[in-house]
């Protein structure tokens, strides 16, 4: 293979056209209006999402290969604006999920590299969010996570491990704060 085709091939491996044409659709409308028509744009580009689910902002969805077939996102859930949702592996979300602003779902990561390049060798892992759970604002959930089923993550905590369900977590790394009732 050339050196042109090789380069041509690795500068648009993540140009999705469907996401693009979703995203062209949805660009005129407003901050907070139009959720619906998000959740369609998407749900016709490929995603799978399911019904009463709304998005106040159209998110950043990142990834390349079998990019429609990473993301499953429940009924009725709340997606807020400024989210980043990273689909090297599959991110599942369950029913009734509440997302805040900017709140990054990362299936993607680096291994710690020699002293030369500390970024390493890439990996996945798939990232699970329970139905009923609420991720605060501008939390970062990391690659191979399991948020139990009707858990909190508080604004800003950095998850690293799975959360259990019906608990708090917050913090860098994110810890369990409290318990929380069924």
């Amino acid at each position: 293979m050339s050196t042109f085709s090789q380069i041509l091939r690795d500068e648009t491996a993540g140009f999705n056209i469907r996401l693009l044409l979703a995203r062209l659709v949805c660009a005129p409308l407003p901050v907070h209006t139009g959720g619906r028509v998000r959740a369609l744009a998407l749900r016709l580009a490929g995603f799978n999402i399911g019904h009463g689910t709304l998005f106040w902002g159209m998110p950043t969805i990142t990834g390349h290969h079998g990019l429609y077939s990473h993301l499953t996102i429940g009924r009725f859930c709340r997606i807020n604006l400024g989210c980043t949702i990273d689909l090297g592996a599959d991110i599942t979300v369950g029913d009734n999920i509440s997302i805040g602003h900017y709140v990054m779902l990362m299936s993607t990561s680096h291994e710690i590299g020699p002293a030369e390049r500390r970024t390493g060798e890439v990996f996945a892992r798939p990232i699970v969010v329970g139905s009923g759970a609420w991720l605060g604002a501008r939390s970062v959930i990391l690659p191979g996570v399991t948020i139990g089923r009707s858990a909190v993550v508080a604004a800003g905590a950095v998850v690293t491990k799975d959360v259990p369900p019906n608990v708090l977590v917050g913090g860098v790394p994110a810890r369990v704060l409290r318990e929380l009732a069924p």
